[in-house]
């Protein structure tokens, strides 16, 4: 009986022992949670850049299409195709970085990236244009998409702010507005700039990379973004 009496000389421990066991557990829990959350964290992260890259593609291609149906209903140019008989011409063994240097400088002042006035000769047939969307390569195909985009512009300003040159490659800064023709004219407006590398043996250009000072996908909505004009003709 008096052993049953006795307190047990260990009793007093055991709570202790249970409190730190729950707190180890507890401790582990949290970081458990934590470890998954940064998990989730970067895969959801992971996702939704891959969905945006996706909506910009989507985009893109969808911006080519609809310009390659408006062409049909735009008169057809004869500037074109006498720049296309320039391109063949024998002056282009002449045409080195320099002389390059110069016509893409002018072309800035023809707004070439919505207008398709660009000087054919300072371009490699094959040249690869890039852009935060995607990237192709062929000198036609680019000068076709220039073209119809600025058929879907009411107007447009483009400003060359400022040129490096580097040993491979230039680089022009430039400041671009428009306000295309939808119902809503939407406004789209950002910086950026574009790399022009430079074939070793011709001096022409072949790589064009075009890079945005905004967010790919707030680019993109500024498209779906109603003007103040369009607020106040309601």
């Amino acid at each position: 009986m008096a052993s049953f009496l006795r307190p047990n000389p260990t009793s007093h421990l055991e709570p202790t022992r249970f409190a730190t066991s729950r707190h180890l557990n507890s401790r582990r829990h949290c970081c458990n949670i934590k470890l998954k959350a940064k998990k989730n964290g970067l895969s959801d992260s992971a996702g939704s850049s891959q969905s945006e890259n996706a909506v910009l593609k989507v985009a893109w291609y969808g911006s080519e299409l609809l310009g390659i149906a408006a062409s049909f209903f735009r008169p057809g140019s004869s500037t074109e195709t006498s720049e296309e008989i320039t391109r063949d011409g024998g002056e282009l063994e002449c045409f080195g970085r320099p002389q390059v240097i110069e016509a893409i400088k002018e072309d800035f002042e023809r707004s070439y990236f919505v207008t398709g006035n660009l000087t054919l000769k300072a371009y490699e047939d094959d040249c690869e244009f890039a852009d935060p969307a995607g990237s192709f390569r062929g000198l036609k195909r680019f000068k076709r998409n220039c073209t119809n985009f600025g058929s879907l512009l009411e107007k447009s300003n483009m400003n060359l702010m400022k040129w490096e040159d580097h040993e491979d490659k230039s680089i022009g800064h430039w400041r671009f507005s428009c306000v295309m023709s939808f119902p809503w004219r939407p406004i789209l407006s950002a910086t950026g700039y574009t790399e022009y590398y430079f074939d070793a043996n011709s001096g022409r250009i072949c790589r064009h990379v075009e890079h945005w000072n905004v967010p790919k996908m707030a680019l993109l909505k500024q498209i779906f973004r109603p003007s103040r004009w369009f607020w106040e003709k309601r």
